[in-house]
């Protein structure tokens, strides 16, 4: 059956953090040799999630800071016992980019790039085609026909089934905006971790909260554990957390958000096809031990769009690096059998390491003896356990994903 538009160079399935990043990049100015570009969105409805807010750390001066929520230039973690270790960044900034934001940021490069399309379809399927490229299927009635082809295609929808993994939990919050009728908040400093919260039996919990005023915040209830709360579960836990932790006295909840991020040392495959790459959390962006990924998207995104505006054959690079995994399974495992408690291990690394270092050790970034000292920071003998015994813990099988990812960035929370 004939497509409804000619074939294109490249053809960006899904229309969030990875596939408009990806998208971005590639119509970026002053490329040598222009590619047509098609982006493929979920029409209005079911499959479109809700707003939703990304986090990330660069320095003062990134490409998004016109679209920004808001920064923030110091940290604080708090320990279980009210501790509070506050950390400048001499450097970086912690970012917060809304999604809506986002979009409207990246439209405006697309509506002046030539040969660049947008499109909303329910796409069913994604195949190689025999004599090369690739075709997005979607389906009318029973029938499945031919949208649009490209020479590559990249699909940013989330995965529907997790890869078989020795250690699977999952990263799961809710959060509230909210509006307080007294000034509480710190505007300067953003709470990266507060663990004053009541721990599960597996993982951990913890407060985040970033401010944006003296009377509005993002106010998080997180955990890292197998399985996602009860709607009840997470207002009463937030609902405590605010009250009685925070005491933010009379509040208004203005908005709403709530994701679920799968944190596995499970592999997932950046290529589906001969010309069909996976990118973004179903590629294998989202940092195993943090659940941020969208720094992770913008380095592959630029990477993978630099070799095809030059022509080079391409090329999708892994968002993490074999040591940085390597430490991620480690970490996952230590804290899902209960060798090492959470609250504590998060707690000696911000309290012993120089905030900048640690965020690139989490970024990725460090080399390995910076990584070998953050090590000694740790319980030494649970982590060294655990690497032992990692070799001959199987993978489990394939297991789906009930709670498909509402927030790929993006954040540890």
């Amino acid at each position: 059956m004939p497509a409804e538009f000619a074939d294109a160079d490249v053809v960006v399935v899904g229309a969030g953090a990875a596939g408009l990043s990806l998208a971005h990049h590639l119509c970026a100015p002053g490329s040598p040799s222009p590619l047509s570009v098609v982006v493929v969105g979920a029409p209005p409805g079911p499959l479109i999630p809700p707003r939703r807010t990304w986090c990330f750390w660069e320095p003062d001066a990134g490409p998004y800071d016109a679209s920004l929520a808001a920064s923030w230039s110091r940290l604080r973690v708090t320990t279980t016992d009210g501790g509070a270790v506050v950390a400048g960044l001499p450097r970086l900034r912690y970012k917060m980019l809304r999604s809506d934001d986002f979009e409207a940021l990246v439209d405006r490069r697309l509506a002046g790039a030539p040969g660049v399309r947008r499109v909303e379809a329910a796409v069913s399927s994604v195949r190689d085609l025999p004599g090369g490229g690739a075709e997005v299927r979607v389906r009318d009635g029973n029938a499945e026909r031919a949208l649009v082809r490209g020479r590559y295609v990249f699909d940013s929808r989330p995965p529907r089934v997790l890869p078989p993994a020795r250690t699977t939990l999952l990263q799961h919050f809710s959060g509230w905006f909210v509006r307080t009728a007294e000034p509480v908040f710190d505007p300067d400093v953003a709470e990266l971790m507060d663990f004053r919260t009541p721990q599960p039996a597996r993982g951990l919990s913890f407060g985040y909260v970033l401010p944006l005023g003296p009377r509005t915040a993002l106010v998080e209830y997180t955990e890292f554990s197998p399985a996602p709360l009860t709607p009840g579960g997470y207002h009463e836990a937030l609902d405590r957390y605010a009250r009685d932790v925070l005491r933010l006295g009379a509040f208004e909840v203005t908005a709403r958000e709530h994701g679920v991020i799968p944190m596995t040392d499970g592999r997932f495959p950046r290529r589906a096809g001969r010309s069909v790459y996976r990118i973004g959390t179903a590629g294998g962006a989202t940092r195993p031990s943090t659940g941020y990924t969208f720094a992770a998207v913008q380095r592959q995104s630029r990477a993978v769009a630099a070799r095809l505006r030059s022509g080079r054959p391409l090329r999708v690079p892994p968002a993490h690096g074999r040591r940085a995994r390597a430490m991620d399974a480690v970490m996952l495992r230590a804290l899902d059998t209960g060798r090492i408690d959470g609250p504590d291990f998060f707690g000696r690394l911000f309290r012993g390491v120089p905030a900048e270092r640690l965020l690139a050790f989490l970024d990725g970034g460090s080399r390995w003896h910076e990584d070998l000292r953050i090590g000694l920071r740790t319980p030494v003998a649970p982590m060294l356990l655990t690497v032992a015994e990692l070799p001959f813990t199987p993978r489990r099988p394939p297991r789906p994903l009930l709670h498909p990812p509402v927030r790929t960035e993006e954040s540890s929370s």
